[in-house]
């Protein structure tokens, strides 16, 4: 009676184990096409860095962001320019989350737009830590140059990388 449950048990996880994977995929796909359907407005190319403002003695848990949340550098998150605020639907305090789709050396990502800042001339974003090593893991490569940033419409994207 013990090896049956045991065995049936085993099963289940099995099964859990490769339907996830599957079920991933499929979403994949969807939210892909869904991307390319939700891209509203002009691509701005430019450059993107990365940024971490975590500093000796900063406050515990980072600094608020444009949008009033905390940075987090675990999450999919950006700062745009700020002189292109209006562009992603004014990223503001207590606002409804704005969303990009990234697109740079091969790769895609969605972020949620949380923060503006002035940016060094020549780039148009900066990337949390999570999202940087995303594009390049070492963190080696510091700027990544011709980036490609889109603003999604709608404010039900679910970040991390694309397709």
């Amino acid at each position: 009676m013990v090896f049956r449950s045991s065995a049936a048990i085993c099963g289940a996880v099995v099964a859990l184990a490769v339907s996830v994977p599957a079920a991933r995929s499929e979403t994949g796909g969807v939210h892909s096409s869904a991307i390319v359907i939700a891209a509203s407005g002009d691509a701005i190319v430019g450059a993107a860095s990365m940024y971490n403002p975590f500093k000796p003695g900063s406050e515990e848990g980072g600094p608020n962001t444009a949008s009033g949340e905390r940075y987090d550098p675990s999450v999919w998150t950006a700062a745009i320019k700020t002189s292109l605020r209006q562009r992603f639907g004014g990223v503001q305090f207590g606002a409804r989350p704005k969303y990009a789709l990234i697109e740079a050396v091969g790769k895609k990502v969605i972020v949620k737009i949380n923060d503006v800042g002035p940016l060094k001339p020549g780039r148009i974003i900066d990337l949390n830590e999570r999202t940087m090593r995303h594009f390049d893991p070492s963190l080696e490569i510091g700027v990544i140059p011709d980036v490609t940033v889109r603003p999604l419409s709608g404010d039900d994207w679910v970040p991390g990388p694309v397709g």
